[in-house]
């Protein structure tokens, strides 16, 4: 991202940037929504039930954002014992990674039905490069976080498909190796192993598999 800049592409830079807050803005609302249906209103207290970015937004994340390309938001804080549902806890954390999906099927759509209506506005390379970045961005972030380790959405949906022994292991063990593993991945991005490229790579090619306007 950075290098964006030092090359002169400060409107690219803009884009990108706006598009990665936008999307962890929708993607922590979607959390604390979701959270306040099923009976927890720790996310409202704190103030999180907002799409307002200045909320969400994590000062460090969105460092790495600008050197990495990467980053992360603020994560909603919630209560469980307050949910009505044994259920809660799953579709609490299902909500950030489908809001991420939500938005990639709207852009993606909303881009597809400009082109169709013929607005000159949509058939224009920038047009092309901020509607397809926004909707990849939104898929990248919806299958990173669905992995399931440390503190990732995905630790709390997979214990709901795995038999009830195992679910406490794989708990136990997230618990106590998750967030290193986590890391790992993280450092191995940082030194050129194609982590995020591939989640990347994948994010691009479902895109069109959005798009139902023809």
């Amino acid at each position: 991202m950075i290098s964006l800049l030092m090359q002169g592409h400060w409107m690219v830079f803009v884009m990108i940037l706006f598009a990665l807050t936008l999307s962890l803005t929708f993607h922590e609302y979607g959390h604390a929504v979701v959270a306040r249906w099923f009976g927890d209103r720790t996310a409202e207290r704190a103030g999180r039930l907002t799409l307002n970015p200045l909320v969400h937004i994590d000062p460090m994340g969105l460092l790495m954002v600008i050197l990495v390309g990467f980053g992360y938001a603020k994560p909603v804080p919630t209560d469980p014992r307050n949910y009505r549902s044994f259920w809660g806890n799953f579709f609490v954390a299902a909500a950030g990674p489908m809001m991420n999906l939500l938005i990639a099927f709207v852009t993606m759509n909303l881009y597809a039905l400009g082109l169709k209506l013929q607005v000159p506005l949509f058939d224009t390379d920038a047009a092309y490069f901020l509607f397809g970045f926004v909707a990849t961005i939104n898929l990248l972030l919806m299958l990173f976080n669905l992995l399931p380790i440390g503190a990732l959405d995905g630790h709390y949906l997979l214990p709901y498909f795995l038999p009830r022994p195992l679910a406490r292991a794989y708990v136990a063990w997230n618990d106590r190796y998750g967030n290193y593993l986590l890391l790992g991945l993280i450092v191995l991005a940082i030194m050129g192993v194609p982590v995020f490229s591939t989640l990347f790579d994948w994010s691009q090619r479902l895109t069109a598999a959005l798009i139902i306007i023809s």
